[in-house]
């Protein structure tokens, strides 16, 4: 398939009845025609003059209603294909079991699955009864369970048999969350739990309930990763999944029928994914876990459209296929300017930045046709329904050109942290969210990611990005990836140190700490300059495939072990 942008709306406009039943409600045959060469601010505006759907379950219902016999979703590990028939029968019938055992509008409800067809069908026959869904990772431990079922005020637990374990080891198990209203996927739940077969099974696939869901109720509580302190809950309403996910849909003026979704479900992600898939009348293709060596090969046999792509699929061998693929336009995130052009040509694919969080969703993105911002490094300009400014720490805008905390705010951004008003507090300006990043903006409008001020480095006085450090320490040769933190220091507060991964066929005897130091001189004021380096083989990282600084801070007491000292010049 040809991938430059006039060859796609080619091969779009060939898609032309797809396109009216799917994104051109009460748009004539030209406009939609007209909607693939429209200007991309005129695109995000035509989004936003138009209605969006009540909830989350009516998504489903107006696909199933056009494409009933089309495969909504394909969970491929586990050989599980359903039509948008057998999905909305599903859920109906689990809505009516989870109504029947008393779960009902704002219920808070847990769901600790991995990525099996269980857990959409949950979150939708939630959203159909109005009930508020608290995703919870499926690889927490007792203790932390017990964080998030308590601080979401969780009456309800759905989860996975496999996991029961982790249920077992909780220590403060609220009292509401009794044996009884467990419910358990798998091949059998323990006495007095529920079993979710059963309830599915035993629903009315025509239920509907008395009173919905509208689109300012709430609809999860999504926990941020909580790499810096415990995790906090992100209010999210309907309006909020609707939202995000017709954005992503609409805002290329394209048909993504097969989109591939790979990350963990209790992620926001693949929800948003879901529905997006959903409004093209698309089929969602599951992988149960993330795999950067099978990745392409899920790409090709499933013809997929539309995907997130991680740096990691890059630094995989080079194979002969890469470039063989139906791709039409991928996410990326973070990823480093210098490769972004070879990525593109080694995978045959439009490969563009954006900009998200829990709270505020999709929030920047870089237009398909704006290819002129390949390798900027930039995150792109606002999406839909989302208004960006940079501000100084009292928030007040700082002048153009300059470096701020970037500001957000949209109709549809979170209500706030559940049961955390010290952190709704300092994590607004009145109506605009604080992201927390250091951002600039540039003549044309495009916002680039300077630096995250909450992952700072505090250095006699002197507050150091450690993005700032990782960008320079990644351009020398020889260096892969860069992880920059501070290593508490006795009477300067902190210094920096780097943990470096090499690119292959490098070694530390062919890039010296002093190379290092060295290069960085050049590039950097003294006081940003890291004073401990660490070579590495690999970082630990998050399901989304950030890097755990959290877990490099756990790994040793003393982090200057193991690091060559700069300042005194030897191996501690």
């Amino acid at each position: 398939m040809p991938k430059n942008i006039e060859a796609i709306f080619e091969l779009a406009k060939k898609d032309q009845l797809e396109i009216l039943s799917i994104v051109g409600k009460g748009l004539g045959v030209e406009d939609c025609i007209d909607a693939h060469f429209r200007n991309p601010l005129e695109r995000q505006r035509q989004i936003e003059n138009e209605p969006l759907l009540p909830n989350i379950a009516a998504v489903l219902d107006e696909a199933a209603d056009e494409v009933p016999d089309q495969i909504a979703w394909n969970f491929f590990e586990d050989g599980v294909r359903q039509t948008y028939r057998d999905v909305r029968n599903n859920v109906n019938r689990l809505a009516n079991a989870f109504h029947d055992l008393g779960i009902g509008k704002g219920t808070h409800v847990g769901v600790m699955l991995p990525n099996i067809p269980s857990f959409p069908t949950t979150w939708l026959a939630l959203g159909r009864l109005g009930a508020i869904m608290v995703p919870i990772n499926d690889r927490y431990a007792p203790r932390e369970l017990d964080y998030i079922i308590n601080d979401s005020d969780t009456e309800w637990l759905v989860i996975d048999e496999q996991l029961l374990t982790c249920l077992d080891g909780m220590e403060k198990r609220p009292d509401v969350l009794s044996d009884q209203r467990i419910i358990v996927v798998g091949e059998g739940a323990p006495r007095g739990h529920n079993e979710f077969d059963a309830l599915l099974n035993g629903g009315d696939p025509d239920f509907r309930p008395d009173e919905t869901a509208g689109l300012e109720d709430l609809m999860n509580i999504q926990y941020t990763s909580g790499t810096t302190g415990l995790p906090k809950g992100c209010m999210l309403r309907h309006s909020y999944w609707v939202g995000i996910a017709k954005v992503a849909a609409r805002r290329d003026g394209l048909v993504f029928k097969n989109v591939l979704a790979s990350t963990p479900y209790y992620y926001m992600d693949p929800q948003w994914l879901t529905l997006m898939a959903f409004y093209h009348r698309g089929t969602l293709h599951v992988a149960r876990r993330q795999s950067s060596s099978r990745f392409m090969e899920w790409v090709r046999e499933f013809n997929i459209h539309f995907c997130l792509f991680n740096e990691m699929f890059y630094r995989m061998p080079p194979a002969v296929f890469d470039g063989q693929n139906s791709l039409r336009r991928v996410n990326v995130y973070g990823l480093r300017k210098e490769i972004h052009t070879d990525l593109q040509n080694r995978f045959n694919v439009q490969a563009r930045e954006a900009f998200g969080m829990s709270e505020v969703g999709t929030t920047l993105f870089v237009p398909l046709e704006a290819t002129e911002m390949t390798g900027s490094g930039s995150c792109g300009i606002p999406c839909a329904f989302r208004e960006c400014r940079i501000v100084d720490e009292n928030g007040n805008d700082v002048p153009a050109g300059n470096i701020g905390e970037m500001v957000v705010r949209g109709p549809n951004i979170m209500l706030g942290y559940y049961n955390k008003p010290d952190a709704n507090r300092v994590s607004f300006f009145g109506e605009w969210f604080r992201t927390g990043d250091s951002f600039r903006q540039d003549e044309n409008g495009y916002y680039y990611i300077v630096g995250r001020i909450k992952d700072m480095i505090r250095r006699s006085s002197e507050n150091i990005s450690a993005r700032e450090v990782e960008g320079v320490i990644a351009q020398a040769p020889g260096v892969s990836e860069v992880a920059a933190l501070g290593v508490p220091h006795e009477s300067r507060g902190e210094e920096v140190k780097i943990y470096v991964i090499l690119k292959e066929g490098y070694t530390p005897e062919d890039i010296t700490p002093e190379s290092l130091v060295e290069f960085a001189s050049h590039q950097m004021a003294s006081f940003k300059v890291p004073r401990y380096i660490e070579f590495v083989e690999k970082f630990p990282r998050t399901p989304s495939g950030k890097i755990a600084k959290n877990i490099i801070r756990a790994e040793k007491f003393d982090l200057r072990e193991n690091s060559w000292d700069t300042v005194d010049g030897v191996q501690r």
